[in-house]
């Protein structure tokens, strides 16, 4: 699943090739994507504008619309990216697109259906942004209750943009166990959790995201959905780097489970 590293370059790949082009139609004939929309609603409301500014706040990602006009959201689901000026992709699989005047193209591309596009999106339920959050207020949200480590880091509420692999990434420079109670962490321990989290975070944004997988060749622009470097608890070999560990107090099977690293000693 993309998370705050591959949203970010999608949002970058859009700022620096989508913006100030006029769109001159829309594809928002997939129900599913672009629900809560009917087909042609989000066109009704694009065509003729321009996106003019791109932001992010964790996974979720929006585009500004010129004169006033509505804020596009766009959200990469489980195995979705940005392509930008490519030819269709085959089987359907750009969900939504934006076709410009200038003859080029943005597409949400997935696979596996489960990205968004929407207009106005609510950003209510989010935390602040994990890459950006400050020390306080990572103190105050991480810092309460009696949650697992990881659970805590993996509360879209409490911080938008970590998933489960820039989470492990995290605690394991920290030297933290995920299965740890918050309420254990002292402040030196909050500020080196926060720390170990800027520092994945900048790491995988400068290698294309947190998870694995071969780079597409052929894409020109194309954000994947996938990433094309490990980090370092996630090597080549996730068996020599971690064991799964039973699921933390209060989660069901199932649900994101905490894996304890091998190589680093944890707290």
């Amino acid at each position: 699943m993309p998370e705050l590293p591959e949203v970010e370059r999608a949002r970058v790949a859009i700022e620096g090739a989508a913006l100030n082009r006029r769109i001159a139609t829309v594809d928002d004939a997939d129900s599913y994507v672009c629900r809560p929309h009917a087909p042609g609603e989000i066109g009704a409301a694009l065509e003729g504008r321009e996106l003019t500014v791109a932001h992010r706040r964790g996974k979720t990602m929006w585009v500004e619309t010129d004169d006033g006009g509505p804020d596009l959201g766009l959200h990469l689901g489980m195995a979705g990216w940005i392509a930008i000026d490519e030819d269709p992709a085959p089987n359907h699989w750009d969900r939504f697109t934006l076709s410009f005047e200038d003859g080029g193209r943005l597409a949400l591309r997935d696979k596996r259906r489960l990205s968004r596009a929407r207009l106005d999106p609510d950003l209510a339920d989010l935390g602040p942004d994990a890459a950006e959050v400050s020390r306080t207020q990572f103190r105050r949200r991480v810092g309460r209750g009696t949650a697992p480590i990881k659970a805590r880091l993996l509360d879209q509420s409490v911080l938008a943009g970590v998933g489960n692999l820039l989470a492990d990434e995290t605690l394991w420079r920290a030297g933290l166990d995920p299965r740890r109670s918050v309420e254990e962490l002292g402040l030196e321990d909050l500020d080196e959790l926060r720390r170990a989290l800027r520092a994945a975070t900048r790491d995988a944004i400068r290698r294309g995201g947190v998870h694995t997988g071969r780079p597409r060749a052929r894409a020109r622009r194309s954000v994947p959905g996938l990433r094309q470097r490990p980090l370092a608890c996630h090597g080549e070999r996730a068996h020599d780097v971690l064991v799964p560990a039973a699921p933390a107090a209060g989660m069901r099977s199932g649900t994101a489970r905490a894996a304890a690293p091998l190589h680093r000693p944890h707290r």
